[in-house]
């Protein structure tokens, strides 16, 4: 059964990533709603699941707030050396991304993705209702995993056929997430550690690469207020998920 219910969050993703593809003459607001997005799925989603799952305090302050920190300049180191590394071959930082650090990100979207399948596995073996709630949640947010996926592997200068099997593989995760739950149990303090990293990392890519792009050639308000659509949107997902 949560195999079955995994699909509907392949196929979001899906869509998500072929909405991405085809809205590209208006690339300013597909990455102002994409940092929308992100921003939502890192403060309104991520942080309260890890606030909630790791619960724990390391020296007077919640762990999962120390690896959300973490998670963010680890995000920032990652792209400050990729980026050093191109320089040194010869490609000079203003106007040339790393590809790396695109393909990094969406490697991280598509661990993400996986573990959506395991929460979807683990709350259907506390028991049916709560197995649907939890898929109910993670459809409806896969549809921006998608989206950012895409976006963001194209962002960084990768090829198309790169962003795609990027986008298969996410969507393909949470398949193999749910399969995974038949033979493993993650501990929750643990699981709670790792959506604050990740929490932190794709804020920082919000905050620092995704929205200062969107705004980079196309400065309007129309930019602005897809970022604030995106936001919304995952408030809104998760207030009817019973967040």
């Amino acid at each position: 059964m949560a195999v079955l219910v995994a699909l509907g969050a392949f196929l979001m993703t899906l869509v998500g990533g072929w909405t991405a593809q085809r809205v590209t003459d208006r690339r300013h607001l597909v990455l102002g709603l994409a940092g929308g997005l992100m921003l939502g799925v890192a403060g309104l989603d991520l942080l309260p699941e890890a606030l909630e799952a790791a619960g724990h305090k390391w020296f007077g302050v919640p762990a999962a707030l120390v690896l959300f920190v973490a998670g963010f300049l680890l995000a920032h180191l990652v792209e400050r050396l990729l980026a050093g590394r191109q320089a040194a071959h010869g490609a000079g930082e203003h106007g040339h991304r790393a590809p790396e650090v695109g393909l990094t990100a969406a490697a991280a979207m598509v661990g993400h993705s996986f573990m959506d399948g395991v929460a979807i596995g683990a709350a259907f073996q506390i028991g049916g209702g709560m197995g649907l709630s939890v898929a109910l949640a993670v459809i409806a947010h896969d549809f921006a995993d998608g989206f950012n996926t895409f976006t963001i592997t194209s962002l960084y200068g990768n090829a198309r056929r790169r962003a795609v099997a990027m986008l298969v593989a996410d969507a393909c995760a949470p398949v193999l997430g749910a399969l995974s739950t038949a033979f493993v149990h993650i501990p929750e303090p643990l699981l709670g550690g790792y959506l604050g990293l990740f929490g932190g990392a794709l804020f920082y890519l919000a905050a620092a690469e995704i929205l200062p792009e969107a705004h980079h050639d196309h400065p309007a308000r129309s930019t602005v207020l897809s970022t604030v659509a995106g936001a919304a949107f995952i408030w809104l997902v998760v207030w009817l998920s019973g967040g």
